[in-house]
């Protein structure tokens, strides 16, 4: 779907649908049934340790439960482990899902761990994940900044100085995220090294220090993605702009531009549920992991509610289970879809 910056305003709305009052989790109101299956094979649901991630994972988990399954999780992993826990029972009975796989900004990870031999991918359960440089509006505005190109002009790039050596300084990455691949190639391929600098750390922390800097009135730059609280705190439009790119240059996809002329040097991904190849066994399963969707407005008001201090495991799996009361009409066609390809 072809995004603009205005567009990307309706993306990251805050639709917190189904996110009421706090109260005691609870599972979906509709009872998990008995299935002849359940005690044949083992279902684990492969948990990101991105926290803003678990929200999907638990609104999936409960939709599997309705299935008639019981579904383990577990701890939270980083990517490159999740991936290889999938990879390694790609021929088991069991199954090993994952609900935040990014695509593309994931394919090499899933390739260089087996491919299409070693996964099962499905279709987009969240669509419209936007991604990109972003600088505050006041600063864009009154210098004329419309690229990431006008960074190399060292006058440009001193505004976003936060440590006095002269270079912005750019919120990225963690270490072994799909991004930083991203932003280290165009960081040598548009000459950036010179003027900016690509501060890495825990991302969290990093961005929280971007905002302070921000309502203190200074210079901002830092990148980001939707569906994340960020853009719920800094708004695309209002409080800050995305930068755009002159020419496409990503490690995986030949061109991030849009259809509108816009490019702004990252693919607008979806997030898939990814799964061991022999999850095709258990035909219901499969079914229904192509079945089921998820509104990015969604995660992005869920997204918010952690970040006001709902972000405990029990708080998480609650908005999911309201999700789930709320949109119950539509998971039972999937449900019953699901049963009927068993």
């Amino acid at each position: 779907m072809i995004i603009s910056n205005i567009i990307l305003l309706s993306i990251i709305g805050l639709l917190a649908t189904g996110c009421g009052k706090k109260e005691e989790p609870k599972e979906a109101n509709k009872p998990v049934e008995k299935s002849a299956q359940a005690t044949k094979f083992k279902i684990t649901a492969v948990k990101s340790s991105i926290a803003e991630e678990s929200f999907q994972m638990q609104v999936a988990v409960g939709i599997v439960k309705q299935l008639g399954y019981e579904v383990k999780i577990t701890n939270d992993v980083g990517y490159e482990v999740a991936y290889q826990t999938i990879a390694d029972n790609s021929q088991s009975d069991d199954v090993y899902f994952m609900t935040s796989s990014w695509d593309p900004l994931h394919n090499t990870k899933i390739e260089n761990a087996g491919g299409t031999t070693k996964f099962k991918k499905f279709g987009e359960y969240i669509s419209n994940c936007a991604q990109g440089y972003l600088i505050d509006k006041k600063t864009a505005d009154k210098h004329n900044i419309k690229y990431i190109d006008d960074l190399k002009k060292p006058e440009i790039a001193k505004l976003f100085d936060s440590n006095d050596d002269g270079k912005a300084d750019l919120a990225g990455c963690n270490a072994g995220w799909g991004c930083e691949k991203v932003i280290e190639h165009q960081m040598d391929a548009f000459g950036l090294r010179d003027t900016i600098t690509h501060n890495q750390g825990e991302y969290s922390a990093i961005i929280s220090d971007t905002i302070a800097r921000y309502k203190t009135g200074k210079p901002i730059l830092y990148y980001t993605w939707t569906p994340y609280w960020v853009s719920g705190k800094l708004t695309p439009g209002k409080d800050v702009v995305f930068l755009q790119v002159k020419n496409s240059a990503h490690p995986v996809v030949k061109s991030t531009k849009l259809s509108n002329g816009n490019d702004f040097g990252f693919a607008v991904n979806s997030q898939k549920i990814v799964a061991n190849a022999s999850v095709t066994k258990h035909k219901d399963i499969t079914k229904l992991f192509e079945l089921i969707k998820l509104d990015v407005n969604d995660i992005s008001g869920q997204n918010m509610l952690m970040s006001k201090g709902e972000n405990k495991e029990a708080e998480i799996k609650n908005h999911a289970t309201k999700w789930i009361e709320t949109n119950q009409s539509k998971i039972d066609g999937w449900i019953k879809e699901a049963k009927a390809a068993k």
